[in-house]
């Protein structure tokens, strides 16, 4: 066709319920004009019909033709936007309005509703002028199907189908049940939902009644969960500040990753173990937000513990900073830094590994293999052979102690479910973050928080705080013990509070063993190109780790175990260790090596030629800049009792 019609030999006329930019020849496209023809409008309608009636040559202007309310707006409604359709039914309901047609002119006429319905051959639904009888019937069908009552949900269905409702009206309203009143509960009636409206537009009525059907028995049936409106919260909170910035890590580095550092430091979820790493991706200043809350209904339930666990981890991880570990000790940083430090370690999978650790101490019966055992109440070798069974039991009350935001409390938590559990929070800041994510538990479950009235613990915070008979089955610390002047002071308040029979935990860092740089296998090349700057390293992170002025440093477990046996506890205990896929950045090693902003790097700098110094600074920012390391952590877990 295409040369004739170029050439004007033939004029191509064409209609289509397809898009003809889809389903024509497009060259034929190209040399046409396409009109898009639209339903015409309820007033288009509404004016034809009227105009039908008042025709005295072409319609029924010799009659005095009137319709009874809601007559003329059923016909309206049920003609679907086609004038055809409607100026028939039309001719039909005035016509047989009639005793005879046609009667002597100017003879009135009534249509009723009645008659509109089978001139047309649908009922009208029962709606007044505002439609509120369809709106209370489909609000009926939905409440039901919310309330999982499948009978009513199944009557009020049948209600809109037999009045003539638009299926696919009601499939919409069903698509959006399925997410705001099932969601996650059950994941899959959204599916449902999707393929039965497929199916009903494939097969049509009346067939397709089994498809509206199954749908709605499957919501009806189906777990409930109305956790999507979490959705409307993050909204409130968009809506009630200006944006925030997108962290540094999160930006895409595709664009501004060489000039702005954009995506520095992203650690990428799935080369870790579960798919899953601890890292900001709030912007700064909301970390510790919770808006989803999943509940304990059908498949959410499988996710709400895990979902839970990794928050806990992720709440301790946004604060978490190990200043007692040595090569990050050094006056409070930036928040930014803070953050870059800690995003470039595994600290969330630590932390997990030592929640993990220390409430399987709890729960075994006997000592691990190989501890250390002792105190004053008998020899090592007695207290081996008596059974100790820790455990929890679902009353306990209990304390937990920890620096920065918990991570160990919420466990307990689960432990002890008729129980108490207690704790204090560092700071201010620690303790909004905590009482926001106790607020998603039920009002029974929640910890109970001590208020420190700036106090610590070893200058009587703790017993201040209780009240006076309150004692607790067991205590939990996890890092309270690193400074050497606090530590008998920080014990004996805690054995005051502890209820005879009961035992304490803890799991502490040890800074004496941690790990030293000349140790990374990244520095294994120094050693043989600047043999002196590696030489001088080693033995100045030997003098370091062996001082025994720095009470940051200077304590081992069996100083720990003396101090806690004072208290008049026996002690068993052992060390572990835990390796960190740790990622070193340039800012890092500009940190470690400031003379003034770390105690790593002020130690070396006042023990090395300034020019040494400086060698040995450039040497391990290029030969670790970039790099991952593994990074050996090492740990005291220890049970008093």
């Amino acid at each position: 066709l295409l040369p004739w019609v170029e050439n004007g030999t033939v004029i191509l006329i064409g209609a289509t319920t397809e898009n003809p930019y889809f389903e024509v020849n497009k060259a034929l496209v190209s040399r046409s004009r396409i009109f898009q023809l639209k339903p015409l409008t309820k007033q288009n309608l509404h004016d034809i019909a009227m105009q039908a009636v008042r025709d005295a040559v072409r319609g029924y202007g010799r009659f005095e033709v009137s319709f009874e309310p809601e007559a003329l707006d059923h016909l309206i409604e049920t003609s679907n936007g086609d004038a055809r359709s409607l100026l028939n039914a039309v001719e039909l309901a005035v016509e047989t309005s009639a005793e005879n047609f046609p009667p002597v002119p100017g003879t009135g006429i009534s249509v009723s509703l009645e008659t509109a319905e089978e001139s047309i051959q649908k009922k009208a639904l029962l709606y007044d002028k505002e439609g509120d009888y369809h709106y209370d019937t489909i609000s009926a069908f939905i409440k039901s199907i919310r309330g999982s009552d499948p009978d009513a949900a199944l009557y009020w269905l049948a209600t809109m189908v037999r009045a003539g409702e638009e299926p696919r009206y009601i499939f919409r309203r069903m698509l959006i049940s399925a997410s705001e009143d099932i969601g996650l509960a059950d994941p899959a009636a959204l599916g449902v939902v999707e393929s039965a409206a497929a199916a009903f537009d494939r097969v049509g009525l009346p067939e397709g009644r089994f498809h509206l059907a199954q749908a709605a028995l499957y919501l009806a049936t189906a777990p409930k969960s109305n956790t999507t409106l979490a959705f409307f919260d993050a909204l409130a909170a968009v809506e009630q500040e200006f944006a925030r910035e997108v962290p540094n890590h999160l930006k895409d580095a595709g664009r501004d990753k060489e000039g702005f550092g954009h995506g520095e430091g992203y650690l990428y979820p799935h080369a870790y173990k579960d798919h899953w790493v601890a890292q900001q991706y709030l912007p700064t200043g909301l970390q510790g937000r919770i808006f989803y809350e999943p509940t304990d209904v059908g498949f959410e339930a499988g996710i709400a513990e895990r979902i839970t666990r990794r928050r806990e981890i992720q709440l301790a991880t946004v604060i978490e900073d190990r200043t007692e570990e040595i090569l990050t000790f050094s006056p409070p940083d930036r928040e930014s830094e803070r953050w870059h430090n800690r995003v470039n370690r595994e600290t969330g999978r630590t932390l997990a590994a030592v929640r993990d650790r220390l409430f399987k101490a709890v729960d075994y019966d006997r000592p691990e293999a190989d501890p250390h055992i002792t105190g004053k109440a008998g020899s090592p070798g007695q207290a081996g052979t008596q059974q100790q069974v820790y455990g929890f039991s679902r009353h306990d009350c209990i304390l937990v102690l920890e620096p920065g935001v918990p991570v160990l409390l919420w466990e307990a938590l689960r432990r002890t479910p008729e129980g108490s559990v207690y704790y204090m929070p560092s700071d201010e800041k620690t303790a909004e973050i905590c009482r926001h994510h106790a607020s998603t538990l039920p009002e029974e479950n929640r910890p109970v928080e001590l208020h420190s009235s700036g106090a610590s613990i070893a200058d009587g915070a703790l017993r201040k705080s209780l009240a006076q008979e309150l004692r607790f089955e067991k205590i939990i610390l996890r890092d309270m013990l690193t400074n050497s002047e606090k530590r008998a002071g920080i014990l004996q308040e805690l054995a005051a509070v502890i209820r005879p029979g009961g035992f304490l935990v803890l799991n502490q860092f040890i800074p004496s063993k941690a790990q030293r740089l000349s140790y990374l296998g990244g520095l294994a090349a120094l050693e043989k190109s600047a043999p002196d700057s590696f030489r001088l390293l080693r033995e100045c992170e030997n003098e370091l780790y062996g001082n025994s002025s720095n009470p940051m440093i200077n304590w081992t477990e069996k100083d720990i175990a003396e101090a806690v046996e004072l208290t008049g506890f026996r002690t068993e205990y052992s060390i572990y260790t835990i390796e960190e896929n740790r990622q070193i950045s340039a800012g890092d090693i500009s940190k470690w090596f400031d003379p003034a902003g770390s105690g790593y790097g002020g130690y070396l700098s006042a023990r090395m030629p300034a020019e040494d110094f400086r060698i040995l600074s450039n040497s391990v920012t290029e030969l670790l800049s970039g790099r991952t390391e593994k990074w050996t952590l090492s740990f005291l877990l220890l049970k008093a009792f």
